[in-house]
């Protein structure tokens, strides 16, 4: 059968592929390590921020593969994926739910690292607005959430390595080049070229949101309000 290589992954979104999984790596080393690493733990946490804020806002400004309306795992989309009449590019029904939940996961990582502390020399940038207490109970929740962050990286990880050797499908390659190589009667994509005011846009915003919750003033101002 003839096949064609379309652009299914624009370049933003590799790029922020690849720079989760860094972030990800280093968030979980560092912070097992702790110690003279915690000041990299929250480096890595204001970075992780920035990248979630900019998938959130890519996934309806962004190129169509994109798009969470895209590739959102309806009960529709997930019958007919088991059914095996799921031919679309991008993401499957099944790997869908697999990037909501990470996305998830590390949402709320993120979300209870800003209010966490050590009892020791860390403190979270928005800990002042909630106290001791409160933010003990986050930490902890913080802690419970990497196992759970664990498990669905084991998950994706091993569905990866089952595409490749059982159905024979580089899940990976497509992630570093862009491209894929399909049948010539499947679908086609539209141009995924992402436009430089959209990534623009996103990429702003992201910086803005970590800026204004490192910022003093701004963590000053929430402390009021919680008051």
């Amino acid at each position: 059968m003839r096949s064609i290589k379309l652009s299914v992954w624009d370049w933003p979104l590799r790029v922020f592929h690849w720079l989760l999984v860094v972030a990800v790596i280093g968030a979980y080393t560092t912070g097992k390590l702790g110690g003279s690493l915690t000041e990299w733990h929250l480096i890595i946490g204001r970075l992780t921020l920035g990248l979630i804020v900019f998938r959130l806002l890519w996934g309806f400004i962004g190129t169509q593969s994109a798009h969470f309306k895209q590739f959102f795992p309806t009960i529709n989309r997930l019958k007919r994926y088991f059914k095996g009449e799921w031919h679309q590019l991008g993401h499957n029904p099944l790997g869908a739910l697999s990037v909501f939940a990470l996305l998830f996961i590390l949402m709320a990582l993120v979300s209870t690292g800003l209010f966490a502390n050590d009892d020791i020399a860390y403190e979270g940038p928005l800990y002042p607005t909630v106290g001791k207490a409160l933010s003990d109970q986050l930490t902890g929740w913080h802690g419970a959430l990497v196992n759970f962050l664990l498990g669905l990286v084991v998950l994706h990880v091993g569905a990866i390595f089952y595409y490749l050797l059982h159905k024979k499908i580089n899940l990976i390659r497509p992630m570093i080049t862009g491209c894929k190589e399909v049948p010539i009667d499947e679908p086609l994509h539209p141009n995924n070229q992402p436009g430089f005011l959209r990534f623009a846009l996103a990429t702003l915003s992201a910086i803005l949101v970590v800026y204004a919750v490192w910022n003093s003033e701004f963590r000053d101002y929430l402390a009021l309000l919680a008051q």
